[in-house]
């Protein structure tokens, strides 16, 4: 009897289980993860919002450079990002639409926050890269790319302003496969361009898509009809509508497949035509994306790889950002969930430290508005409250210790004193650095000689110097002055300090050391660096720093 009873509640607990996973699979196939990659002035801030109103998140689309009464952007929250009409920091933008959840990363679209971009890609399942069908390929766009392509990251890519005189639709085509050495299937090809771009052909339908102009920031109004009806209504000039068609027949001529295994692999990209400004083509490109894109995959780890449906949540840290909310000098950790499920109050181990920390107020992110949180599932990002516990990189689990890869630092390219000329405000100077410096705002070296306590900010671009500047003065009270360092170029030292000293002296490049004690050495130009390769061809140096694990950073 008691053998009986003893297998029925095992086949209770075994069914429980099962159902869990069930839901947990289910849950998973619903999520799409993308970030938006581009140039600046490409138009990526302007899609965001486009899809965020066509998914239902928002009512009316702001715009990046926004006059008079219109709103201003959703996804561009700090003061700083209004005033200038740009995109510096990252955000995450959850919504659900036609039976999918979307997690969509807004990434910087200034080139000088690229390594903000490149900690987010960390987080992402797909990529859109978006093009300006007038300039096509920009050096910004390539060099994204290749970071999407060395995680293996399946692109789509959508050709914006197509509303504005550009180039040819196939010369576009044909510059993405020869540069990029990327495949492209056309999902839709356009019909006119420039002030008569009429809609969008479905390659796979046959459908023709019209669109009429809406109300600034209103959905678009769209026709959908054949390509008999689209001929004999009226809508479309037919010389538009033949030109279309021809083309269509060159690439169908072309004998390329829609293969969704190279597609997923990063070697074949859908392609979309479009206007972000306009709305044409946006409900068409989102309909698509969320059919084709990559749901949450297994991701690497110190164990191998882990599955998203594995029961046991885990997850990582890829980005931290102090304030956004300044009433409440908050600081936030945003935590890519990549297996198991999330739940709201669970303690969970800090790889790095071997703590136990239990995650009370998870917050689901929207831009700067946030909610608590009770659950959330691979493909989700969370944000935790970050009492100086978390540093980019960290990975949170339950069950057996995983450990996900790092994400590196990339070579800065700018380097400043940063000076406190009140020493009064040294408190505060020394927090908001110290918080900065966490959030991977920009990085921060020091002088070997510890004599000399300001520190040295190192960025790839001025811009995000400026920034720091703003948010120390705005955000701690700390009005600070730069002194530019004449150097463009850092290389980690692979050996640290024992290869540095075991080749004595050095010339014609700065030694310092960042805020891991590491060796750096900076240099003025490419040409100093290859000099110190012919001196010192066993000095082995490295333009990423190499991830540490398991050791607190040096604060200031």
């Amino acid at each position: 009897m008691a053998s009986s009873t003893g297998s029925g509640v095992s086949s209770a607990v075994n069914a429980a289980d099962d159902g869990d996973l069930a839901a947990l699979a289910e849950a998973v196939g619903r999520r799409r993860n993308f970030a938006i990659i581009s140039h600046p002035d490409a138009g990526k801030t302007t899609l965001t919002e486009k899809l965020l109103l066509y998914g239902g998140a928002i009512q009316q689309a702001g715009a990046v450079k926004a006059k008079g009464e219109q709103r201003k952007v959703t996804s561009d929250w700090m003061e700083l990002e209004k005033q200038r009409g740009i995109s510096i920091t990252s955000t995450v933008l959850q919504f659900d639409y036609a039976g999918s959840t979307v997690n969509l990363l807004d990434t910087p679209g200034h080139q000088d926050f690229s390594e903000d971009t490149y900690r987010t890609l960390a987080a992402a399942d797909n990529a859109v890269m978006l093009e300006d069908a007038a300039k096509g390929l920009e050096p910004q766009t390539r060099k994204l790319f290749e970071v999407c392509r060395m995680r293996r990251i399946p692109i789509f890519t959508f050709i914006n302003k197509m509303d504005r005189p550009g180039r040819e639709p196939l010369e576009l085509l044909d510059e993405i496969e020869s540069e990029l050495d990327l495949a492209c299937w056309p999902v839709n090809w356009p019909i006119g361009s420039g002030d008569r771009f009429r809609g969008v052909i479905d390659r796979r339908s046959r459908e023709v898509v019209l669109f009429e102009r809406a109300e600034r920031g209103r959905q678009s109004e769209e026709k959908v009809l054949s390509v008999e009806e689209a001929r004999s209504s009226g809508l479309v000039e037919p010389e538009l509508l033949d030109a279309a068609l021809e083309e269509l027949e060159l690439l169908e001529g072309a004998g390329a497949e829609l293969d969704l295994e190279l597609v997923h692999a990063g070697e074949l990209s859908p392609v979309f035509f479009g206007s972000a400004m306009t709305n044409f083509g946006v409900r068409p490109f989102l309909d698509a994306f969320l059919e084709l894109a990559q749901q949450p995959t297994p991701r690497q780890t110190s164990a191998g790889p882990v599955d998203p449906v594995a029961p046991g949540f885990s997850g990582f840290v890829f980005k931290l950002q102090a304030n956004m909310d300044p009433r409440h000098r908050d600081r936030v950790a945003f935590v890519r969930v990549c297996s198991g499920r999330f739940e709201k109050d669970m303690a969970v181990q800090h790889a790095r430290t071997g703590r136990t920390i239990r995650l009370s107020r998870p917050q689901k992110l929207f831009g700067q508005d946030r909610e608590v949180v009770e659950d959330a599932y691979p493909g989700d990002v969370i944000g935790l409250n970050n009492p100086g516990m978390f540093a980019i990189g960290d990975t949170l689990y339950l069950g057996p210790k995983v450990e996900y890869e790092g994400i590196p630092c990339f070579s800065p390219e700018i380097f400043s004193w940063l000076r406190n000329p009140n020493p009064s405000a040294f408190k505060n100077f020394r927090k908001g650095v110290n918080e900065l410096r966490e959030e991977g705002a920009v990085q921060i070296l020091y002088d070997t000689d510890e004599s000399k306590r300001d520190p040295i900010l190192a960025a790839v671009g001025q811009l995000q110097l400026e920034v720091v500047q703003y948010r120390l003065e705005n955000e701690y009270g700390v009005q600070t002055r730069l002194e530019p360092l004449g150097f463009q170029v850092a290389r980690w030292v692979s050996g640290g300090w024992p290869a540095l000293e075991s080749v004595g002296r050095i010339f014609n490049c700065k030694t310092v050391r960042d805020c891991w004690n590491r060796p750096v050495l900076l240099f003025k130009n490419e040409w100093n660096l290859n000099q110190l390769h012919e001196d010192h061809p066993d000095l082995e140096l490295s333009a990423v720093a190499p991830v540490v694990s398991g050791v607190e950073p040096i604060a200031l």
